[in-house]
């Protein structure tokens, strides 16, 4: 075992943070926890990871639950289908395998939306398999101990980090080990302003030495990020004496596959509510509406490849507004809407304009 083995593991015998998978390091517990963190901070990811193992305690129990329900639980975290593969790879489990995770790291990336670092962490935590993890947080470590001038994005700087990766790691203990690299990255080499003063691996590292800690790790590609600008309509009306909205099924090719939003008109660029007139929903709309007002000023959603620009506009409707439903757009009671998985978008701006539903808070 190398020195800087043996310290990243006494530092994180030290040092580690109390998270209830690491209570239940099973297979199951452990995939539904990495699945979760893919994209999350830690302490967001807990509450998540509780409700769904409260909610389906095994793999047949989650291979058996409803995908609407699933989103519905996934709600506020994103990258949904990180929660659509979760329900595909337990199907797998339960198909293919008997419920049962298979041990061998080969085996474990078949599971759908299983990469390369997430069938590490399982095989080496849950089944003792001696298979390095290399994440943002190993590769943030691995380049500064080690002074890396291959960017982590391309082909020759992932084989330098896999080989440092499995040349440190701990093959009695890779568990454990892997863990103890990811904590470190996360708590104490951290992004900014790391604490290199009082690091144990001060000693080892090169970039500390050579004053270039916060140079590393090199990148060189930039995502392009796409702006797009949503004009939403948000129904109050009556139907049949009970208060209903319209709500859009968002379909396979786009964000929120799966979930549900309001009818929305996308633009190319920010137009007045006047500008939208010539659209063709727009127009059917104005026949059933009394009133079209905006609801608060635009509203900025930030994706990774994408900004969203939402518009919310009140539509309060007259009788036959039922008749703008069709194969994609649903007529919703309103106090059915907690019931339907919205985007975090939608779901926030519901919660900070709780009365805009006049007709059934008057």
């Amino acid at each position: 075992m190398s020195a800087i083995t043996s310290l990243l593991l006494n530092w994180f015998s030290a040092y580690k943070r109390d998270l209830p998978w690491r209570n239940f390091p099973t297979p199951y517990h452990i995939w539904l926890s990495e699945i979760i963190l893919q994209q999350t901070r830690v302490y967001q990811g807990i509450a998540y990871y509780i409700r769904f193992v409260d909610r389906w305690p095994d793999v047949q129990q989650l291979a058996a639950a409803d995908e609407q329900e699933v989103l519905k639980m996934w709600q506020g975290l994103g990258y949904y289908s990180r929660a659509r593969n979760l329900l595909t790879a337990a199907k797998q489990l339960v198909n293919q395998y008997d419920g049962q995770f298979p041990n061998q790291y080969t085996e474990i990336k078949k599971l759908k939306g299983v990469g390369d670092y997430t069938a590490a962490a399982i095989a080496s935590i849950a089944f003792n398999q001696p298979v390095p993890v290399i994440d943002g947080n190993v590769f943030r470590v691995l380049s500064r101990l080690f002074a890396v001038d291959e960017p982590i994005d391309t082909s020759a700087g992932k084989k330098t980090f896999q080989l440092l990766a499995a040349e440190l790691l701990d093959h009695d203990n890779p568990g454990d080990y892997n863990q103890a690299i990811m904590e470190f990255g996360a708590l104490q080499c951290t992004p900014k302003n790391p604490d290199c003063e009082n690091c144990p691996l001060r000693d080892h590292c090169l970039a500390f030495a050579q004053n270039r800690v916060n140079q590393l790790p090199l990148k060189i590609g930039k995502i392009k990020v796409r702006k797009r600008f949503l004009n939403y309509f948000v129904i109050d009306g009556k139907y049949q004496q009970k208060c209903y909205t319209l709500l859009r099924y968002r379909e396979n090719g786009d964000v929120w596959q799966g979930l549900y939003d309001f009818p929305c008109i996308e633009t190319a660029a920010p137009v007045s509510l006047e500008e939208l007139g010539q659209e063709d929903f727009f127009q059917r709309l104005k026949t059933v509406a009394i009133a079209i007002r905006q609801q608060g000023e635009t509203v900025k959603h930030v994706l990774t490849h994408q900004q969203l620009f939402a518009t919310f506009y009140i539509v309060h409707c007259k009788d036959g507004f039922e008749e703008l439903k069709n194969k994609s757009l649903s007529l919703v009671a309103q106090s059915e809407l907690g019931n339907y998985p919205l985007p975090r978008l939608i779901d926030r701006f519901l919660f900070e304009n709780k009365n805009i539903f006049i007709n059934c808070n008057a």
